[in-house]
């Protein structure tokens, strides 16, 4: 797995922000002069194109491509199918799918063109529309890895990774292939993408405070986040250890309202998740919780999380890690993902930071007192999206859970 995020450039810099509750939230820089209410984000800082090894292919991308390609290489490495950023892999086939979520895609692309177009009124830039398409991610990708099975990308708003992920383990159940490169990439970080947030009122002006009584908002976050799913077999006959068993994947529409969330369905979304994977409630240890820091959403959620794990509750550890990493929209639920993973890895529940003042309404553990050893035998990350998308996804230590793929 890899990653690029306002922690910095990378799967370790994201988990240690995470498990030492380590905020990468800031002052937002903007490329062009704004006027926008709201002064904060979660930015990829650390993230300069320009000096990766990639960096000529990275100069003809959207800001969204680039970093899902630089997460990209960095897995490929770690699952020892590339041992130089600089080069191509070996040519994946047909036997290889590549999956990518995005909200919005080349919103930065999108944004600048406007600009141009409306107030410059300049010629806009042939590759545009290349660039800023949102499957540039996935079919960038699937060409440096020569990936010719299944290329395509989910745009489900804040399930988009989440349901990337799923689908890529459906993919390689269903013996379509055997390995996927699946995840979530975001950078929309842009003036007039900003202020369409903020007039939703749903940005905070200070910080995230997930299932906090003095929660007042989201921060927008940015950054990437892809996996290498393959077959156990496949991993064990090229002596390559997985990190993790992707046991269980659920995926539910609310069927509601587009912009409120409704428990019925988050539930339906976890419990179907549980079924997939072959476990109870009772086996899971830690929830990375969706946990925008909306008073909506929190609340949603928790009541979500109450009717899944009943009488339980109190003794599982539910965090949200937005407020370190902020809310990467189509890249969230890879990046929580990630998290997930190192959680379970080193048996570290990472804590909910700002929440100094526990809401009622939300009944939950939320490891606010910090990173917590604990024992965990399955972890579930969950995504529930504007639209009413919802997807969740279960892992487990690989080889323990009774069916998914490693």
């Amino acid at each position: 797995m890899g990653s690029v995020s306002a922690p910095g450039v990378g799967g370790d810099a994201l988990w240690r922000a995470a498990r030492d509750g380590k905020t990468a939230v800031g002052p937002v820089a903007f490329t062009r002069p704004s006027n926008n209410r709201v002064k904060i984000a979660a930015q990829a800082r650390d993230f300069d194109p320009a000096a990766h090894p990639l960096a000529t292919a990275l100069a003809g991308m959207d800001r969204f491509a680039q970093v899902a390609m630089v997460a990209a290489v960095e897995a490929l490495i770690q699952a020892k199918l590339l041992s130089d950023p600089a080069q191509k892999p070996d040519r994946l086939g047909p036997r290889a799918a590549v999956i990518i979520g995005t909200g919005l895609g080349g919103a930065t692309t999108i944004d600048d063109q406007h600009y141009r177009f409306y107030v410059e009124q300049k010629r806009t830039d042939p590759m545009a529309i290349p660039r800023g398409m949102t499957n540039a991610a996935a079919s960038l990708i699937s060409a440096h890895c020569g990936a010719t099975g299944p290329v395509f990308a989910v745009s489900s708003a804040c399930s988009s990774a989440t349901q990337s992920i799923g689908l890529g383990a459906l993919l390689i159940r269903a013996g379509i292939v055997d390995r996927a490169i699946v995840g979530g990439s975001e950078a929309l970080i842009t003036p007039s993408f900003f202020a369409g947030w903020e007039a939703l009122r749903v940005m905070s002006p200070d910080a995230c405070r997930p299932f906090s009584r003095k929660r007042n908002g989201m921060v927008l976050g940015e950054g990437a986040g892809v996996f290498v799913l393959e077959t156990a077999d496949l991993a064990r006959a090229r002596g390559v250890p997985a990190l993790a068993e992707l046991a269980g994947y659920g995926t539910t529409g609310d069927a509601f309202d587009i912009v409120r969330p409704d428990s019925v369905g988050a539930e339906a979304a976890m419990r179907a998740a549980l079924a997939d994977a072959g476990l109870t409630p009772d086996d899971i240890d830690y929830v990375n919780a969706h946990g925008t820091g909306t008073v909506a959403n929190d609340a949603t959620e928790a009541a979500a999380l109450g009717r899944v794990f009943g009488a339980r509750l109190p003794q599982v550890a539910v965090s949200s890690t937005k407020p370190v990493h902020g809310h990467a929209l189509g890249a969230a639920g890879a990046l929580e993902l990630l998290i997930t993973i190192m959680a379970l890895r080193e048996q570290i529940a990472p804590p909910t930071i700002h929440c100094e003042d526990p809401d009622p309404a939300c009944p939950i553990d939320t490891v606010a007192d910090g990173p917590r050893p604990m024992r965990i035998r399955a972890a579930m990350t969950n995504s529930f999206a504007f639209g009413g998308i919802n997807a969740v996804l279960i892992v487990a230590p690989a080889g323990a859970a009774p069916a998914g793929a490693d």
